[in-house]
């Protein structure tokens, strides 16, 4: 990514689902200095496995060697953990969302400001290089002005107990929507639908209109037929769909040229082929944690930053219709 990673060193706390890869990728960045778990075990293994330290958090705090940690715990100790760090001199990733409550996730920015350190939180979609293509072509006006977007984020399983699957799907998709739209919405509705447990809801969506005109809307669930993780967008030009469930890297990225209109009272369409849209492959998790390192590197404003989090978080707290009962 053309920058010097001076030797910078992080921690990632939780080695657990998702730490794991954290773990892994920021190792194969030459990065990775320690990391923590509550569970010893789970910590020792991964510290013997990338030949690291395995450290209490106190420790981690403690250690000036240490410029960053990266949060892969639980969203209820995400502002506890990141304050800390803040307060301890570190830069601080945080896995999505940012925190469970609003509060909290100012309270972070506070910290964050206060230090002078870094906040990033890991909204994955927006490092994905699809992505990345498709935001460039909104920019350069390929779509035009843009009229709608709606994603779909659908499989079957993998269900949860503590959290229901808006809090869990959705915060792949509101990023990706608040960054296409420029600001964020002045109204958020929800509707969902609780099958298999009470307050735990299995079938969720969002609309949301912004002051700009722009309309969006997002659909989850956790019990569909098959898989689907598709986001279009609709521009008064052209129209363009980010297919991420595609096994085929190649057909990820569609641009189509359609013209709509009306002419003298009378609605017309004009249907064009889909363009496939190149885009040099990459990991969307190591683009990511490079991303990170870069931040922390040249001390640059993440565009996931605490305060784009703070929006993603309001728009998932005012659609949330179990929250909201």
């Amino acid at each position: 990514m053309g920058f010097d990673k001076g030797g910078l060193s992080i921690s990632v706390i939780g080695c657990g689902y998702w730490g794991k890869n954290l773990v892994r990728d920021f190792h194969g960045l030459g990065a990775l200095g320690a990391v923590s778990d509550p569970d010893p075990q789970t910590a020792k293994n991964m510290a013997e496995q990338y030949g690291v330290k395995a450290l209490s958090i106190d420790e981690i705090m403690a250690d000036d060697s240490i410029d960053g940690i990266v949060i892969a715990a639980p969203a209820e100790v995400h502002a506890d953990l990141a304050i800390k760090g803040f307060e301890a001199g570190k830069h601080v990733y945080v896995e999505e969302p940012i925190s469970l409550s609003i509060s909290d996730a100012e309270k972070m920015i506070a910290a964050s400001d206060k230090a002078g350190r870094i906040l990033m939180v890991g909204h994955l979609l927006q490092y994905h290089p699809v992505f990345l293509k498709l935001k460039q072509l909104v920019a350069d006006g390929e779509l035009g002005k843009l009229r709608y977007v709606y994603s779909r984020r659908l499989s079957l399983g993998k269900l949860r107990t503590e959290e229901n699957v808006l809090w869990s799907f959705a915060p792949h998709d509101i990023p990706m929507i608040l960054a296409l739209a420029g600001e964020e919405p002045d109204h958020v509705h929800g509707f969902a639908g609780n099958f298999l447990q009470d307050q735990i809801s299995d079938f969720a969506s969002i609309q949301m209109s912004f002051p700009n005109g722009l309309k969006a809307h997002i659909d989850t669930s956790w019990l569909n037929a098959f898989k689907e993780q598709r986001l279009v967008v609709v521009g008064d030009k052209a129209m363009a769909e980010f297919w991420d469930s595609s096994p085929d890297w190649n057909e990820k990225l569609r641009l189509y040229r359609h013209k709509t209109g009306i002419t003298d009272g009378v609605p017309f369409v004009e249907k064009s082929e889909a363009e496939l849209i190149e885009v040099e492959p990459g990991n969307p998790l190591v683009n990511e944690c490079e991303h990170f390192l870069r931040f922390m590197a040249n001390n640059e404003t993440p565009f996931t930053d605490g305060r784009e989090a703070l929006a993603v978080l309001k728009v998932l707290h005012a659609g949330d219709t179990a929250r909201n009962a």
